[in-house]
């Protein structure tokens, strides 16, 4: 086989194909040595995964269900934060924060605003998205979409790689199709793109206030700057058009997430205020000029749910970040971030997108006001059906992938940038073959993990696997993954020369100690036999299990503990990924 070299144009067709283009054929891994006619359980340094099922199992969803002509919340359940959307025509788009996720910032489209299906990521080749040693919870915040006639923008931040930029396409659905970036030279996060009806194009963004910060690091300010498109750079004044928040004699935190539009006469900006954790809100000003003054509504926050009681029943917290969409019939919605704690503010899936409409009093956007509560169950919006297939992505559902393309589906993530082909599915059809490399769960490097969302507090991950570890250190299974500091393994490893199943955890810093083994078995099958794994979780509890036959489990432990996966735990802006996984520790 000729020789994959990283960084050529093949390279990124690669790339391509695997991640996204179900049509194309993934090319063989370099250096494996499996072929049609090979064993099951693959050559060295391979495991071979059959499928991999995932099952979502919510107790809210046996209570509340949608009834006709409703939809339920979130409309993407799991890891999906810092929502945007806009209409082209009859198409909606949705896009999503990534961070160290590649390929990044999934993009999603529906034509009713309920059904919504993913058709790639934006950012789907190493040219545009280098995340290599990146921190979990760094790489990209905060996308923000912009749909224009034969055009859709997208302008984020990668952070401690560079920037602010901006990518366009013509063809969004076709993978390959957005641009390099176009970088943006300002200080700040956030950014999102105005365009306004005499043809100008605004730039607005998070950054720190003019002057001294006042009250810390949580002090900041939004700021504009036209940018002009045909020189792709930014013009004029930079001006700041809010100092704070809402209140600045109040010491309000992290104003970010700024979105600007227009509407009778007037320039709306929402925000994100109170930063991403229980303070969470939403905020709206307005002014009759770009430049502004921007003076806030008469009641704020227009979103929030921070003054509520904790203890209520299926809680939902954090509500902020919101982007609005005005349909093709003139309803307003909005979309916005949201968390499903099951106890305390304890939460493993990340932050979900929600959806609710926005009502208008008196020429402002409110979208829950008093003690109204987020709710599970909604009106749909006016709109017709949208008649496309598409997978669940809220409620309860099953989910189940049996590698029958040469293509990987598009919710599955690596982390990191992908820079060789270390996973594919032709060399074995109807199973996913991974490459085991030299690059661990601890490590800042890009592992052999092929990873999706938990997206309920109440789940179920089932692998089928076939693997032979040959040296010490060889492992393979299936994993829960939160950062590279927590996480559990379970798999097939060798002890004492001797196959065995394992349960790995690590629940801390390196510097705070190293992985330790929660338990062990005696590994009792062939290599070429099939094992399956299963991951359960039960909110702050998840159970370890394997089987030689389906659906004989035997339990390796039960009752670990979940919040290690949780951001109250763990930190960071990310939710727990469940997937696949295969080291080998090299030579």
């Amino acid at each position: 086989m000729k020789p994959w070299v990283p960084g050529t144009a093949a390279a990124a067709v690669c790339l391509l194909c695997v991640a996204c283009r179900p049509s194309l054929q993934p090319p063989s891994p370099a250096g494996a040595r499996g072929t049609p006619g090979a064993s099951a359980a693959g050559p060295r340094e391979e495991a071979r995964f059959d499928w991999f099922s995932y099952e979502g199992q919510d107790p809210v969803y046996s209570q509340v269900r949608a009834g006709p002509g409703e939809y339920l919340n979130p409309v993407l359940a799991g890891f999906y934060p810092d929502p945007t959307i806009c209409r082209q025509g009859e198409d909606y788009y949705l896009a999503t924060s990534s961070f160290t996720y590649y390929p990044g910032v999934p993009l999603f489209t529906s034509r009713d605003l309920v059904h919504w299906r993913q058709i790639g990521s934006i950012l789907d080749r190493p040219s545009q998205l280098v995340l290599d040693s990146a921190a979990t919870s760094r790489g990209i915040f905060a996308p923000s979409l912009a749909c224009r006639p034969g055009k859709l923008w997208m302008i984020t931040t990668l952070v401690d790689r560079g920037g602010n930029f901006l990518v366009t396409s013509t063809d969004p659905a076709r993978p390959g199709s957005w641009s390099d970036p176009v970088w943006l030279h300002f200080d700040g996060i956030d950014p999102s793109l105005f365009f306004d009806d005499d043809g100008r194009v605004y730039v607005v963004h998070n950054g720190l206030p003019e002057g001294p910060q006042l009250y810390g690091q949580g002090h900041r300010a939004i700021w504009i700057q036209e940018y002009d498109t045909a020189a792709q750079r930014m013009v004029g004044p930079h001006r700041m058009i809010v100092n704070g928040g809402v209140d600045l004699s109040r010491h309000p935190i992290w104003i970010e997430a700024p979105h600007l539009f227009r509407k009778d006469g007037w320039y709306y900006l929402i925000c994100a205020e109170g930063g991403t954790a229980e303070e969470h809100s939403e905020v709206v000003f307005r002014s009759r000029e770009v430049f502004g003054p921007y003076v806030p509504g008469p009641v704020e926050p227009i979103l929030t749910q921070r003054h509520l009681d904790p203890a209520r029943a299926f809680p939902v917290w954090t509500a902020g970040h919101a982007d609005f969409v005005r349909t093709q019939r003139g309803e307003w919605w909005a979309v916005f971030l949201a968390t499903r704690p099951y106890e305390d503010y304890t939460f493993n899936t990340g932050r979900e997108t929600f959806m609710l409409p926005v009502r208008w009093n008196d020429g402002w956007p409110v979208i829950l006001s008093g003690a109204e509560t987020v709710p599970y169950a909604v009106p749909a919006p006016d709109l017709t059906g949208d008649p496309r297939p598409a997978r669940p992505l809220g409620g309860n559902f099953t989910d189940r992938d049996d590698f029958d393309s040469t293509a990987l589906r598009s919710t599955w993530a690596f982390m990191r940038t992908v820079r060789e082909p270390w996973f594919e599915t032709t060399s074995r059809p109807g199973w996913l073959t991974i490459r085991a490399r030299s690059a661990s769960l601890e490590g800042r490097s890009q592992p052999s993990f092929v990873g999706r969302r938990q997206q309920h507090a109440w789940a179920t991950a089932t692998a089928a696997m076939r693997y032979r570890p040959l040296v010490v250190g060889d492992k393979a299974g299936i994993v829960a993954f939160q950062s590279d500091d927590y996480w559990y393994f379970l798999g097939v490893t060798l002890e004492a020369g001797r196959p065995v199943v394992r349960l790995e955890e690590r629940a801390g810093p390196r510097t705070q100690g190293a992985t330790v083994v929660l338990a062990t078995a005696p590994l009792e099958t062939s290599s070429d036999s099939t094992l399956y794994l299963r991951i359960a979780a039960r909110g702050a509890s998840y159970d370890f299990s394997y089987a030689y036959r389906p659906e004989r489990w035997l339990l390796l432990k039960g009752d670990a503990d979940g919040t290690i996966l949780s951001t109250r735990v763990a930190g960071g802006f990310v939710g727990t990924m469940l997937g696949m996984y295969a080291y080998h520790p090299g030579r």
